[in-house]
């Protein structure tokens, strides 16, 4: 059995090996192709214990290893180089979410709510125009400002489709629509503390497309993936960026 400082000893290891894993990852990140002599070097480590810490991440794969030549002309053996696999960049993007998170919860603490709703009024303008050429480019068919913006979206990582459904309403009439889901949310943890971002979205969505949408579900409510329901036929009424939609929060029918 062993004893509570045996088990503090064992934490602060796990805690400094953790700190020096992340600064490894930073340097493969901002340097790879990189040695890990290189990075002992830059780090005042031995090489050994570079490799100690390459050989785990490597592992979680967090990076991996490219071979180069060595010499300007390609004459040589390959020499072990590193740099960052997907699962590392998935990591690292995890890290700014979080930052991105303490700062939003900074603002609200120091500026209050109008100051929250300020950054994310903005934030979210900037993927409306960001959107707006390749959607207006599609011309004024709904489907086809639909599909533009799907692949937009899914451009950006929110991994957006749609599937249009022809339900029968009042008197046999056709009424077609479409569901615009996103499987992927690059803000999700963000959202989660702030729907309004969810909020704003849907009203984006609306005033892209110009037509009254519905967003029935959200990632950040607990569902799987963020649906909004999109009318094929109707225009918007009055304002183009007129929408009918439930609160983020909730994430259904209201």
């Amino acid at each position: 059995m062993s004893s509570p400082a045996t088990d503090r000893t064992s934490a602060v290891r796990t805690d400094q090996d953790d700190t020096t894993r992340s600064r490894v990852l930073s340097l493969v990140l901002a340097h790879g192709p990189i040695s890990a002599a290189q990075i002992a070097k830059d780090l005042g480590l031995t090489p050994a214990a570079v490799r100690r810490h390459l050989d785990a991440l490597e592992s979680e794969q967090f990076v991996e290893v490219s071979m180069v030549r060595s010499t300007a002309s390609g004459a040589g053996r390959p020499a072990r180089r590193y740099v960052v696999a997907p699962g590392g960049h998935e990591q690292l993007a995890q890290d700014y979410r979080g930052l991105a998170s303490r700062a939003l919860a900074t603002m609200a603490r120091v500026g209050g709510e109008d100051l929250v709703h300020g950054f994310v009024t903005e934030e979210v303008e900037r993927w409306r125009e960001r959107y707006r050429p390749s959607v207006e480019a599609a011309g004024p068919d709904v489907e086809d400002r639909l599909n533009a913006l799907t692949a937009a979206m899914s451009h950006d990582g929110f991994v957006a489709s749609h599937t249009t459904v022809t339900p029968r309403g009042p008197k046999g009439v056709t009424l077609r629509s479409a569901q615009l889901c996103q499987g992927h949310c690059p803000i999700q943890d963000i959202a989660n503390e702030y729907p309004e971002f969810c909020e704003q979205e849907t009203a984006m969505i609306a005033e892209l497309l110009d037509v009254d949408v519905r967003r029935l579900s959200t990632m950040a409510a607990g569902a799987h993936v963020c649906t909004t329901h999109v009318p094929l036929q109707l225009r918007a009424a009055g304002t183009k960026n007129s929408t009918n939609h439930t609160t983020a929060r909730q994430g259904g029918l209201s």
